[in-house]
């Protein structure tokens, strides 16, 4: 896959065809959202990821649960909002 500037990165996860491909529901962070989000980030360029409401109540909570799985997943956030974060691989490819 050709690396894509971040700027056009970004337009893609801020886009609003971009939809929602996985929940985090009251089972929270475990190996198969992980390995799910792996194997997203094997087909498509960036995989939008959503917290179910009353998870993680605040802003840090969101963004340690974020941070986490970005780290398990050899990714990065490149874009959140709320309850909603963008996922790429590492290196923005």
């Amino acid at each position: 896959m050709k690396k894509r500037p971040l700027s056009n990165l970004l337009k893609l996860a801020k886009s609003e065809s971009l939809r929602v491909s996985i929940r985090i529901g009251k089972d929270g962070v475990n190996t198969s959202l992980i390995s799910e989000l792996e194997n997203q980030l094997e087909k498509r360029t960036v995989v939008k990821l959503k917290i179910n409401k009353g998870m993680a109540p605040n802003k840090e909570d969101r963004k340690q649960i974020f941070t986490r799985i970005a780290d398990e997943s050899n990714s990065s956030v490149i874009f959140q909002r709320g309850n909603v974060a963008v996922f790429c691989k590492a290196g923005g490819q």
